[in-house]
């Protein structure tokens, strides 16, 4: 079945061809149901800390409603005229909130010889600080529901509230909240481009990097040259219901001092029901390219249902069913508060 975001599994679990000291494997998705049929069981983490909360309270409401707004101009798949919609309307925001806004735009090619007019949208705080923190989402959507269980349906577009929309909508609130007082500089970057990688009904191609085009390109051909950042944090499909995010892989393996940082932020802030400390799987995504292209350490906050059949991914994933019926305020409060704890614990 359907290989979306690939999966790293590490040389103790599986064998196969080796990139550094990494396997490479591809998840294969048996069906997609309702969310009751996950059986996710949440386990919280009870290690004691000496931290405090800091910042701002974030607005759960005030980011599903981000959430929905992206949603209304309906799938934003490449070349569409709701994607250049959305596109708008995402600098629009940021702008509203005080953020010098770049748009990267260029032509990708698609794995079909597809050419994708694309544009990451990089939103900047105090971008005249040297010292800065770089937080990221894709805002694209997937233009084939392959994952769905009604194969009727693989060749619809995706809505995309969560594998998209609940990232950018983390992020937009954030920048809402900033106060002037911040010692450090921050940047939003809206990834495009990152699901467009090739459908399960595609056969004897290389899936090789067809996915995460926008994140494969900032990271060669950054917004300012020179730039950098302390660390990175990849929002990714961070508004689903019962959602947990266990360390991803890949994270871990670049950047896990940062890993640490935002599941101890996570437990300050009450959430690590949502972050337990447990490791998860490697995961292929916008947060590789940052690693080993632009070199800045950067974790993916992405979510792990190890009781899901039809995905680790959780079941809405690359199905019609990725909409706001399934978006759930507690989990864009769990990450939007850890984040704030993360950002204001650095002054």
């Amino acid at each position: 079945m359907m290989k979306g975001k690939r999966i790293i599994n590490s040389l103790f679990r599986v064998g196969g061809r080796l990139v550094l000291t990494i396997a490479f494997s591809f998840l294969f998705p048996l069906s997609s149901f309702l969310l009751s049929s996950c059986g996710l069981r949440k386990q919280a983490n009870d290690n004691s800390v000496t931290m405090q909360p800091v910042g701002p309270a974030f607005s759960a409401d005030s980011a599903y409603l981000f959430c929905q707004q992206q949603c209304d101009f309906g799938p934003r798949t490449m070349n569409s005229k709701a994607h250049d919609d959305c596109e708008q309307w995402i600098i629009q925001k940021f702008q509203s909130y005080g953020m010098t806004v770049i748009p990267q735009k260029t032509v990708l090619q698609g794995y079909d010889g597809m050419p994708l007019r694309s544009t990451n949208i990089i939103a900047s705080y105090k971008p005249e600080l040297t010292s800065r923190i770089l937080l990221c989402a894709h805002w694209d959507s997937r233009p084939w529901a392959d994952n769905d269980s009604d194969e009727a349906n693989w060749r619809k577009p995706v809505m995309a509230a969560n594998d998209g929309a609940s990232g950018v909508a983390v992020m937009l609130e954030i920048a809402r909240l900033l106060p002037d007082s911040l010692t450090i500089g921050i940047d939003f970057i809206c990834f495009d481009a990152e699901d467009y990688g090739y459908p399960q009904w595609e056969t004897g191609i290389d899936p090789g990097n067809t996915f995460a085009l926008g994140a494969q390109y900032w990271s060669a051909n950054p917004h300012k040259q020179g730039y950098t950042a302390r660390y990175g944090i990849l929002l990714d499909m961070v508004g689903g219901q019962g959602a947990q995010f266990h360390q991803e892989v890949m994270s871990k393996h670049y950047a896990g001092s940062i890993v640490d940082k935002v599941w101890r932020a996570a437990s300050v802030v009450g959430y690590s029901s949502f972050f337990p400390v447990k490791e998860g799987i490697g995961i292929t995504d916008d947060h590789l390219p940052v690693n080993t292209v632009a070199k800045i350490p950067c974790i993916d906050i992405i979510p792990y249902y190890p009781f899901c059949e039809q995905s680790s991914f959780g079941p809405t994933w690359h199905t019609v069913n990725d909409d706001m019926a399934h978006i759930d305020k507690n989990t864009l409060q769990a990450v939007g508060q850890t984040v704030i704890q993360v950002l204001f614990s650095e002054q």
